[in-house]
């Protein structure tokens, strides 16, 4: 009686941090026909990240598909996640044959907060699965696949400080902001981005953000001219319903910030702190309060 060769079973493994992200700037600047709004806006990453690890398994007698776990109980782990959808994105677009993939994500990035958590770790999945298949794809092809999930996830794929124009995945280099650090405090609400879109189409923007300005502040390494002329037209929605995001921008403000803003759609505010010590202090007090209060620092 022959017995056929028992099938080698393969495990390829890889970690990818999925770092937040922060508007320096956000301004929206019109709204096309097919709804989406254009956005004119500086984007910094942090280095606050959730840690994704992504897992490839050929060879078992029963392939298992996209396996999404976390370490969140109250996240969806089907396809309601971005992360989920990035690795069934990747295998379709690809023409990969998908096997068994397991991603896990250890989530330390705030839900619904306007850190951009959930297009980081799309992204730090679509970078995983490029790197275990050796899919030789360019920033712009992983780019081009990104922006079907959503239009943080280019900037998520690149990170550093970027202008993001158009949706936000036209994305143009800047020079490194200088290194401060960021007090991050998100209050205990989420906010829907889409309803915040909506809302501004109905709002008056008298002060737009000083877009130029803070490129040169930027080009200059001029770190009180970029604090200076911190501005997003979506605190116009957020924090005229939420009064506590005002009073988190003033109690960083009182406590060393040099400059603060809510980041995104909201609600998540923070500070940049020159001093370290201030910094610490003042993350120290306010978490206090607010439960998700992170110190972290630009990269």
């Amino acid at each position: 009686m022959l017995f056929g060769k028992k099938q080698e079973i393969t495990n390829t493994e890889t970690t990818v941090y999925a770092r937040a992200k922060i508007n320096l700037t956000l301004d929206v600047t019109g709204k096309r026909e097919d709804g989406y709004h254009t956005v004119k806006m500086v984007m910094q990453s942090v280095a606050l990240h959730d840690e994704v690890r992504v897992t490839v398994t050929h060879g078992e007698k029963k392939p298992r598909g996209i396996v999404v776990r976390c370490n969140l109980p109250y996240l969806p782990v089907d396809e309601r996640n971005l992360a989920y959808r990035a690795a069934e994105l990747f295998y379709e677009s690809t023409g990969i044959l998908l096997e068994t993939c397991e991603i896990h994500i250890e989530k330390r990035i705030p839900v619904a907060a306007g850190l951009a958590g959930g297009s980081a770790d799309a992204a730090a999945v679509l970078r995983a699965l490029a790197s275990l298949h050796a899919a030789g794809l360019t920033d712009e092809e992983l780019c081009a696949m990104g922006l079907k999930l959503g239009a943080d996830v280019p900037f998520c794929l690149r990170g550093g400080t970027m202008l993001a124009e158009g949706i936000g995945e036209e994305l143009s280099a800047l020079p490194d902001m200088p290194h401060c650090w960021v007090v991050l405090c998100k209050p205990p609400f989420a906010v829907s981005t889409k309803e915040v879109y909506q809302a501004i189409d109905a709002v008056d923007i008298r002060q737009r953000p000083d877009t130029a300005g803070m490129l040169k502040a930027l080009d200059r390494g001029d770190f009180a001219g970029v604090c200076r002329r911190l501005s997003n037209v979506m605190e116009l929605v957020t924090a005229a319903k939420r009064r506590q995001i005002g009073e988190i921008k003033e109690f960083l403000a009182e406590n060393g910030a040099n400059g603060t803003l809510m980041s995104g759609s909201g609600p998540t505010v923070y500070g940049l702190f020159s001093d370290e010590g201030r910094a610490k202090t003042a993350a120290k007090m306010l978490g206090r309060r607010f439960a998700d209060t992170f110190l972290t620092e630009t990269v």
